[in-house]
């Protein structure tokens, strides 16, 4: 019996000068939107927990709200926003006054919301498929209310001249989602005009100018 040596190598030329290729690699697995909304929650908290009963008539960065308006509307996204997860329909047409309803426990309501729309965003099959009355997709409308809670969260800061520093990894997956729905959210007065962003801006910093605010905003 011949040695294995013996046996002819019947690879092609072409194949032995040129091997086979490394398959490509799969594009990252994003970021589940339930972990975003946890780590944006967890950067809003201490800045609402801030805000002394005294600044609530305080003007932010949204022209249409005062501190307490705004806060409150936060409060309805965070909400409502728990609904569209679970592919059902919300209303908009009234924002209640969960302030005023809660008194001194509204920060601590608050941060329950904030639990239950995570709890909502890690259902499995919740970033499927459409959701909302547009019918979005449904990751699309979740990073809306990420957009919420980080962007309100920081005109709430500068309102009341607190520190914000916006969550790890939200701030790009924003400007992701701004660049794609802002020529809409404009048509429909959600986003003032972009401002400029100067040289070597921070990615809120751009963010912020994307959506219309001034990132060096004050109140006087």
């Amino acid at each position: 019996m011949n040695d294995m040596q013996d046996i002819p190598d019947e690879t092609p030329v072409n194949e032995q000068a040129h091997p086979t290729a490394p398959a490509p690699t799969a594009p990252p697995t994003p970021t589940p939107i339930s972990a975003l909304l946890d780590a944006a929650a967890q950067a809003a908290l201490p800045v609402l927990r801030g805000v002394r009963d005294d600044q609530l008539g305080l003007p932010t960065p949204c022209a249409a709200y005062d501190v307490r308006a705004l806060l409150n509307h936060l409060f309805q996204v965070v909400v409502a926003f728990q609904a569209l997860a679970a592919k059902k329909d919300t209303d908009f047409s009234t924002t209640p006054d969960r302030l005023g309803d809660y008194g001194a426990q509204w920060p601590d309501r608050f941060a329950d919301e904030a639990a239950r729309l995570v709890e909502a965003w890690a259902v499995p099959g919740a970033e499927d498929g459409p959701t909302g009355g547009m019918k979005l997709p449904a990751r699309t409308v979740g990073a809306m209310v990420l957009l919420d809670l980080t962007v309100h969260a920081w005109d709430v800061a500068r309102a009341a001249g607190l520190p914000y520093t916006p969550a790890p990894g939200c701030v790009a997956e924003l400007r992701t989602l701004v660049a794609q729905m802002a020529p809409t959210a404009r048509k429909m007065n959600v986003f003032a005009e972009p401002l400029p962003v100067p040289p070597g801006a921070c990615g809120l910093d751009a963010l912020l100018a994307e959506t219309g605010r001034d990132p060096h905003w004050t109140a006087g």
